[in-house]
């Protein structure tokens, strides 16, 4: 079996509860998925569902109760905490519906970052950034502190950011949720731009369905599990 044959991220059966006075609260329940390369997911589910609960458990942030989490066949659910934390900064990336960038630096170095604590020198982490903020059309904005951007910009600086380690995956909570609907489309189309030049496998939750209609497939939470949508 080829490598493009396994999925770049695989929920097996997941399960996640938490306590709730004497009892528990269900949240995920047998939780099946499976994202390819270069393929773009739609999580589409109300508030409360579970959204947030699931990239966490996805993203290694968070243990399932239960299931196995494959990250390139890699099994995880049971990995040392070192283990996970160092397989997570390698392959895969957030962004999230604020984009917590720091405002004391600027957004290329936001972008060299998280590149620079995995190891890379200051030159290649500066090269890198220039690249992937090029290709998000902030060449001309490099030097300038999040306060200095629009809000679609810092938003390109964090989906900048968060790939600049060149992940396998990409998680996305509600990435384009504090935007207005033209800035949302901008920044959107050149996230999943980015997401098929790279060959990224990304999961993406946001109640925005005309820009779900635009990933390759839409998936929702129903009663703790996963269920594919048309």
């Amino acid at each position: 079996m080829s490598e493009q044959d396994y999925p770049a991220l695989y929920l097996d059966q997941v399960e996640r509860r938490y306590k709730e006075g004497a009892g528990a609260l269900e949240i995920l329940r047998l939780v099946d998925l499976a994202l390819w390369s270069g393929q773009s997911v739609a999580l589409i589910a109300p508030s409360g569902a579970g959204k947030s609960t699931l990239l966490h458990v996805a993203g290694l942030l968070e243990r399932p109760d239960s299931g196995e989490i494959y990250i390139n066949k890699v099994p995880t659910a049971h990995m040392a905490d070192d283990a996970r934390t160092a397989l997570r900064r390698s392959h895969i990336g957030f962004v999230y519906q604020f984009h917590h960038l720091l405002p004391e630096f600027t957004a290329e170095e936001n972008v060299m970052m998280p590149q620079m604590i995995r190891g890379l020198s200051k030159l290649e982490a500066r090269k890198r950034a220039a690249e992937l903020l090029g290709y998000l059309g902030l060449e001309a904005r490099l030097k300038h502190r999040p306060a200095e951007l629009s809000g679609g910009e810092q938003q390109r600086v964090a989906i900048a950011r968060a790939v600049a380690n060149a992940p396998h995956i990409v998680l996305a909570d509600e990435p384009t949720g504090n935007l207005d609907p033209k800035t949302a489309d901008n920044v959107f189309g050149i996230f999943n731009a980015l997401v098929r030049a790279s060959g990224l496998a990304a999961l993406i939750a946001t109640h925005n369905m005309e820009l779900a209609s635009r990933m390759d497939r839409r998936v929702t939470l129903r009663d703790g599990k996963i269920v594919e949508m048309a």
